[in-house]
């Protein structure tokens, strides 16, 4: 029986499988990109991996694990469609249920999402079809070579005299025109139509696909509309600035990071896109008379406040860079649980945990307590004197000073769910963290670098310190395992942002480690035990390791 080579029939899996995703990008564009194969399958995928994967994760590839991910995935995808048209030479029916297993996965992945509608299944759905009825396709005018024949399929002729309808002096190579041709010989296919239907198949998805991101990147941008909203002047701006609040020390972190270097650390494979005009914020839950606030709500409140607070990811190991100073305008927190009647515990409260929730689902749990104790917690539209960029939570986010991101910090919020910690565990509670996670105090060493040469003499060593809502009262260096020198400390924002350090070292020439330490305004001297981020953040002191060569 006369088949595509083995190298041929893997490129029609690959074509098909390219024209699968194509499909389904193609429709989630037009229903919604989120529930499209790759970001529907990327999202469970990061919810079902164990925990130390995930910490591998964050500390191996930083911000970029997402793209790691999916890239990772489009690699696997590859691969796959490649095999199973391999394995379609002999039987197509393989191919078929490999394509339409991969669409299955698709589809329970959309379906099963927290903000999943029924329409999500569609793109897998789609692609799927569209991969099917290409690789059958591809593989029916493709190239084909003789090869053993296989058990009932021998050519009418192969067990002596010619092929019926031969004549039986016709030379055997001007007979063997049909499929069943001689073993070895090349049957005579039109390569040139198969290429130019593989090479128009392979184009038309990249456009296709190409074409439906920049449509659906379009959409979104224009539903985003951030570029067309003027956050108005707060009634409660932040406090001046003192002199001297910035060191402006080369290689030492600016006292505002810029929106482009803040750090981001979520589940969101594709940045929700939100139109803030259609965006509404439900308040509800034990305790709380349901309310609802649209954005111009928000923006139109007189009590809208400014503030400098520093956010600090969990994941942040010892000395890493998931932290990042911004000036946020926002609302209150405080004043719209107010409204809606919401008591802190202590007052008899029967709610002790708030739950926000994000357009994608994800659920973050953060104590009433700390939300009702006077601190500078708010619903957040701008930063850094600009609406929120949407990778940061466009068009509404929670600030909450003093607490990790992931028990605070939620992005896209539209819910606000008052209830108790035994009743309910937000999304990252089941995967192994803790459900209150104040912020640790921390010193980094930002300038010299990890292994850094030096020249012998006066070397500046500078970094940043934080312990928000509670404030850096003092940071140490020591050279070695020697004394502790105190550093000297820039001025203070407030106590929820970090404060610059600086210390002045007579370098001496040799291998040298240098640490630091902090110390917060109640007292507490950050620890040196080593723990890694997980349950409720790192703890150890910060150490670089620098040659200190002779002038």
């Amino acid at each position: 029986m006369a088949l595509p080579n083995r190298a041929t029939a893997a490129l029609c899996g690959l074509i098909a499988g390219g024209a699968g995703l194509a499909a389904a990008e193609a429709v989630g564009a037009l229903t919604r990109p989120e529930a499209t194969p790759l970001l529907a399958v990327g999202a469970a995928v990061i919810d079902l991996v164990p925990r130390p994967l995930k910490e591998f994760a964050v500390a191996a590839f930083g911000t970029a694990d997402k793209a790691v991910l999916l890239g990772g995935m489009a690699v696997t995808l590859a691969a796959l469609a490649a095999l199973l048209g391999t394995a379609s030479r002999r039987r197509p029916a393989v191919g078929g249920a490999g394509i339409a297993l991969v669409g299955l996965i698709g589809v329970a992945a959309a379906l099963t999402r927290p903000d999943g509608g029924l329409l999500d299944g569609l793109p897998s759905a789609v692609g799927a079809g569209a991969a099917t009825v290409l690789l059958r396709g591809l593989l029916a005018r493709a190239p084909r070579q003789g090869g053993p024949p296989e058990e009932g399929d021998a050519p009418p002729g192969a067990r002596g005299g010619p092929p019926v309808g031969a004549s039986a002096d016709i030379p055997a190579s001007t007979s063997a025109a049909s499929p069943d041709a001689a073993i070895g010989e090349r049957v005579p296919f039109d390569r040139r139509r198969f290429t130019l239907l593989a090479g128009a198949a392979a184009a038309a998805s990249a456009g296709i696909g190409t074409g439906a991101r920049r449509y659906a990147a379009s959409r979104a941008e224009g539903a985003a509309s951030a570029g067309r909203i003027t956050l108005p002047a707060p009634a409660s701006p932040a406090p001046p600035l003192a002199d001297g609040v910035d060191l402006e020390l080369d290689g030492l972190t600016p006292f505002f990071t810029p929106d482009g270097s803040f750090y981001r650390i979520d589940t969101a494979l594709t940045v929700p896109r939100i139109d803030a005009t259609a965006w509404t914020l439900r308040v509800h839950g034990q305790g709380a008379t349901e309310r609802r606030y649209s954005f111009d709500d928000l923006l139109d409140r007189p009590d809208l406040m400014e503030r400098d607070i520093t956010l600090a990811c969990v994941s942040n190991p010892v000395g890493g860079s998931y932290v990042g100073n911004a000036r946020w305008i926002g609302v209150p927190l405080a004043a719209l649980l107010e409204e809606a009647g919401v008591r802190p515990p202590a007052e008899g409260g029967p709610a002790d945990q708030l739950v926000s929730r994000s357009s994608d689902g994800m659920t973050i749990g953060t104590p009433v307590a700390d939300v009702l104790d006077g601190r500078d917690a708010m619903l957040a539209l701008g930063m850094n004197g600009r609406p929120l960029p949407p990778e940061h939570g466009f068009p509404v986010r929670m600030v909450v000073p003093g607490l990790y991101g992931y028990v605070s910090a939620c992005k896209w919020i539209v819910e606000i769910e008052l209830t108790t910690f035994d009743a309910f565990d937000a999304y990252w509670v089941p995967r192994g963290w803790a459900d209150r996670a104040p912020v640790k105090a921390q010193a980094r060493i930002d300038t010299p670098r990890q292994q850094a040469r030096l020249d012998a003499g006066p070397v500046t060593v500078a970094g940043v310190a934080w312990a928000q809502h509670v404030g850096v009262d003092a940071v140490e260096v020591r050279v070695d395992d020697g004394p502790w020198h105190p550093a000297r400390l820039a001025a203070e924002g407030t106590a929820d942002t970090w404060r610059q350090w600086v210390f002045d070292w007579d370098a001496e020439p040799g291998e040298h480690r240098l640490g630091v330490r902090a110390t917060d305004r109640n007292g507490d001297v950050q620890t040196g035990r080593e723990a890694p981020p997980a349950p409720d953040g790192a703890t150890g002191w910060h150490t670089v390791d620098v040659t200190v060569e002779t002038t």
